[in-house]
């Protein structure tokens, strides 16, 4: 967690914005003390479709290898 003085974060806001969807959190201080924190939102998860995803499976072709066999086909053949 970096800190800021209130002068810098005024002047680079849209840089602290950008740091802080990234995942920083940012203290912002004034004479030296923290008075705010910049955190990102938590945004609320979508809920599944369980219905949604299993059509979405069994309309899905079975695979015709299993994925031990792909994977040492794949090893096998340099394709990684």
């Amino acid at each position: 967690m970096d800190a800021i003085s209130l002068a810098d974060a005024k002047a680079h806001l849209s840089e602290l914005i950008d740091r802080v969807e990234a995942g920083d959190s940012i203290d912002i201080t004034r004479r030296g003390k923290p008075v705010a924190r910049l955190t990102t939102v938590a945004r609320p998860r979508k809920p599944i479709d369980a219905a949604l995803l299993q059509s979405l499976t069994a309309a899905m072709p079975p695979q015709s290898q299993s994925a031990a066999d792909l994977v040492r086909s794949m090893r096998d053949d340099d394709r990684y």
